[in-house]
């Protein structure tokens, strides 16, 4: 064992510094079990919004069923570079059923999102708006209006 001296200021320091370096819109991964019980894992993540909530989304490729043909949700469309660092290219608070939803995901591929990630938990639009506004960066504001 080592009787090393830690140096708070300078650890408080270096926090700060990594806070100031985190984008405000940003995704957190989470880890997951290869399967529960032996049913597959749930691919899930997570991204904080300008206002540092989190949310907890559920992660579908772009070609999945049309997420919103029977519950509300707030889609995000997701592309990745190379690293594998997510950046959010639009955001779209759904209702169930939205008549929308297919041309925006269409115009939502042809800025290179490569996934969606879903938020089901906001229950009125109202919330399910101010989510979508949350997580909307720059690029996803200007995507917002689409189809």
């Amino acid at each position: 064992m080592s009787n090393r001296t830690i140096s708070w200021a300078a650890a408080l320091r270096e926090l700060k510094a990594d806070r100031a370096v985190r984008l405000p819109i940003r995704e957190e991964r989470l880890r997951t079990n290869v399967g529960l019980r032996g049913a597959p894992a749930t691919a899930m993540s997570v991204w904080r919004g300008r206002s540092s909530r989190r949310y907890i989304v559920v992660v579908q490729s772009l070609d999945a069923p049309d997420l919103v043909a029977e519950h509300a949700a707030v889609i995000l469309a997701i592309a990745r570079c190379e690293n594998g660092q997510a950046s959010i290219v639009a955001a779209r608070a759904c209702d169930a059923g939205d008549p929308g939803y297919l041309g925006w995901l269409a115009a939502c591929a042809g800025l290179g999102a490569r996934e969606l990630h879903a938020y089901r938990l906001a229950e009125t639009q109202s919330e399910r708006a101010e989510i979508a506004a949350d997580l909307g960066g720059p690029a996803a504001d200007s995507a917002a209006g689409m189809a």
